[in-house]
């Protein structure tokens, strides 16, 4: 199997590529934005199989199949999970939220696999796609949540959440007065409910509320700590992974 990397985020490439490795899938390059994915394509026969970052340093990496017809498989990365869900509807062989999963990866390369022998490969219409990321569709996100206090019933309001959090295999939702609540629910769950504009998931244990950011701190290894208005008790780190894209979410 012939397999392609383009991501702008070195470490993040070479750790995917490792991860590809224990599965017993070799890339065969790594290209990092889409002006040397144009110039490699238009050289080299396409491979069976690409993993997309959808925002490359230079651009949206759907830039580079405004130039060329791609004829390969797709699997797209990201950490943005609204692109990521919308590009999945649209025939897209799979997505993988960044950072990456084992296990993710695992089902993704299997399915790739066995659509592969069962199926043509589906086309992708990316000039579609591409519309969709600057005109996303308006959709409805959850706006508050139920949640058991002792023999009551509380309405949580989105708005006053500070961040969603998960520990001890529970999903937590920390407000604005100093408590935290159970959830029915898990952070992957929420990834489609919660407004990206206002929540970000920074790791795979934390989501943020923009709004009640008070101070984000450099950290080691190239990683940002932040620190919330009223929740003082949990050590919120933004995975190095996710910090270019956790900036631009701020702007």
């Amino acid at each position: 199997m012939n397999v392609l990397i383009i991501e702008d985020e070195k470490p993040a490439a070479r750790r995917l590529a490792r991860m590809l490795e224990v599965l017993g899938v070799k890339a065969s390059n790594i290209l990092h934005s889409v002006e040397e994915s144009i110039q490699w394509f238009q050289i080299n026969p396409h491979p069976d199989l690409i993993f997309l970052d959808i925002q490359l340093s230079d651009g949206l990496s759907f830039e580079i199949f405004e130039v060329l017809e791609i004829k390969s498989a797709i699997i797209f990365t990201t950490a943005f999970d609204e692109y990521a869900l919308q590009a999945f509807k649209l025939n897209s062989i799979d997505y993988l939220l960044k950072p990456i999963d084992e296990e993710e990866l695992e089902k993704a390369v299997a399915k790739f696999k066995s659509q592969s022998i069962t199926a043509p490969r589906m086309s992708i219409d990316f000039e579609d796609i591409k519309k969709l990321l600057i005109n996303p569709v308006e959709r409805e996100y959850k706006k508050r949540f139920t949640v058991k206090v002792g023999q009551h019933l509380k309405i949580v309001h989105a708005d006053d959440v500070e961040c969603f959090y998960s520990e001890h295999k529970g999903t937590y939702a920390a407000t604005n007065d100093g408590r935290a609540y159970l959830l029915d629910t898990t952070l992957e769950q929420l990834e489609t409910e919660l407004t990206p504009k206002i929540f970000f998931r920074v790791s795979r244990k934390f989501f943020v509320n923009i709004n009640h950011i008070k101070d984000i701190i450099s950290y080691t290894n190239s990683r940002l700590q932040i620190k919330l208005n009223k929740t003082s008790d949990q050590e919120i780190i933004v995975s190095r992974e996710r910090v270019k894209d956790f900036k631009l979410w701020l702007e």
